[in-house]
């Protein structure tokens, strides 16, 4: 595929500068940068890139908390040609250093708050600070010709089995997950949006985000998360849109100053990465805002169905209809596709806005393939079109012959007001073959009975966990997703050698 200079999301700070150069795009603390003002920094550092001999195709990393600089470097890194490969600053040393020699990075840019990792990284490519930009020469901003076939971003998964592997995003993939949005949800370009999941992420980038900016509206990048303090910028600045993970949302709803936050400019929150707990959804409903639950991968950058207004009274818990240029199936038995319906089935994707494949691992994206369908690697069923995500494949537990989501069982654990979030992991069972072993955080006082009560009143029992474990917190990504491999080796360490009796 071949096309005009820049036709991908290089281009879109420099495009919009032409209809609307006088708008808000960024704002962070006591900085603001019109679009006008945004193209011509992004100009200016492709011209720095292009003299520290980024080309196109290079790999340019980027180390540091959300920042204006995160979209500087991003865009301009397009402008080049190159691709842009945003690192998770929460990772140690040894993990950022092996990423980078896994995607080959040229260059490092990083933000002062990560000297300290990029210290301890080992061996580096070339390194530029993003305090230093305005110091640097710049040489001539460079034009390629980029078309949307061409590899834009790539995002490490979040590494919960085995090594992180990137997933290579086209032009194109990034542009039709934005037209997906828009197409979906209204958009604005009076909108002011807090990016407040990690830019490293798909949901920081590809929910919200990018579709604000293509509008021409008003982003705000928040270096990290506090609800406090999140509460507290949506009534002073009236913003009106952001996107979170449901952990986040649990955390602002039970911050001190929720009940007297004015929240009235909200007019969308967008959440997804799994199903929020009743009570929290509730929570933000009673308030009068508009939640819409989306569901997606990585590797679809990442929209692949969201609710809508109209349909989520009907449809509570569902993640949503399909975008609009995405489709989806299950897999059969015969692992072909077939429609999706009430029965359980790995759920399929195709559309524009899938990955093109894993970075350098040809065998791996030759596995997540049947034919030009993706595997996501979820168990969905669909209700009159509107999709439920079940579980997981990989955490699925199988006890006696029975398949055991553990999704299914945490919903119901998560019922009691005594429960703050729960996870459930399979551990080996010489009777079994597995057995559930439940994490359980609590808010108040809660017997190991009360809950086996109410778990067996509201569940088959061999759904029932055989082990029950009261700790203090659950281990989380970045994203806020529980890591299960690690409970999963904590249980095996602590309970498969004793059996379940």
């Amino acid at each position: 595929m071949t096309g005009p200079a820049n036709t991908g999301v290089g281009s879109w700070p420099a495009r919009r500068a032409r209809i609307s150069p006088h708008r808000t795009a960024l704002v962070q603390a006591d900085r603001t940068l019109t679009y006008a003002e945004l193209a011509q920094r992004v100009e200016r550092l492709a011209g720095v890139l292009a003299r520290l001999g980024v080309r196109p195709g290079d790999r340019v990393a980027y180390l540091g908390v959300n920042d204006i600089s995160v979209f500087e470097t991003l865009f301009a890194t397009a402008s080049c040609g190159a691709i842009f490969v945003p690192l998770n600053y929460r990772l140690s040393g040894t993990e950022i250093s092996y990423m980078l020699a896994d995607c080959g990075a040229s260059l490092l840019v990083h933000s002062a708050d990560a000297d300290g990792l990029v210290a301890s990284a080992g061996p580096l490519p070339r390194v530029l600070r993003t305090e230093d930009f305005d110091a640097e020469n710049s040489g001539e901003p460079p034009s390629p010709a980029v078309a949307l076939d061409d590899p834009c971003l790539l995002l490490y998964t979040s590494g919960t089995t085995g090594k992180p592997k990137a997933a290579v995003l086209t032009h194109g993939n990034l542009t039709w997950n934005t037209v997906n949005q828009l197409a979906h949800f209204d958009v604005l370009s009076t909108d002011r949006a807090l990016c407040i999941a990690p830019l490293f992420h798909c949901v920081g980038l590809g929910q919200i985000t990018l579709p604000t900016l293509f509008k021409g509206g008003s982003v705000e990048p928040v270096a990290r998360f506090d609800p406090g303090a999140i509460l507290a910028r949506i009534a002073e600045a009236r913003i009106t849109t952001f996107s979170a993970v449901p952990t986040m949302l649990q955390m602002m709803c039970q911050d001190p100053s929720w009940d007297t936050t004015d929240l009235s400019s909200l007019t969308c929150v967008l959440y997804g990465g799994s199903p929020v707990q009743e009570r929290v959804a509730r929570a933000w409903l009673d308030r009068g805002v508009r939640l819409l639950q989306g569901y997606g991968m990585t590797e679809a950058s990442p929209g692949v169905s969201m609710s809508t207004h109209d349909g989520t009274p009907d449809h509570p818990l569902s993640a949503g209809v399909p975008h609009f240029f995405t489709d989806v199936a299950g897999l059969s038995a015969d692992e072909c596709s077939t429609p999706l319906g009430p029965d359980p089935a790995e759920l399929l994707v195709r559309g524009p806005n899938v990955f093109s494949g894993y970075w350098n691992r040809p065998q791996e994206t030759r596995d997540s393939f049947v034919g030009e369908w993706f595997r996501s690697g979820d168990v969905v069923r669909s209700d009159d079109g509107w999709i439920h995500v079940v579980d997981r494949v990989k955490d699925l537990i199988i006890s006696g012959g029975e398949n055991v989501y553990p999704a299914e069982v945490e919903a119901v654990v998560v019922q009691l007001d005594e429960v703050e979030s729960c996870a459930v992991v399979g551990v080996p069972d010489e009777r079994w073959g597995e057995v559930g072993v439940a994490y359980v955080v609590v808010r108040s006082e809660l017997t190991e009975a009360a809950l086996r009560d109410h778990l067996t009143a509201n569940l088959a029992r061999y759904k029932v966990p055989r082990h029950v474990v009261f700790v203090e917190s659950l281990p989380r990504n970045a994203t806020g997703k529980v890591r299960r491999v690690e409970l999963r080796a904590r249980a095996a360490t602590t309970f498969a050698q004793k059996g379940s009796g």
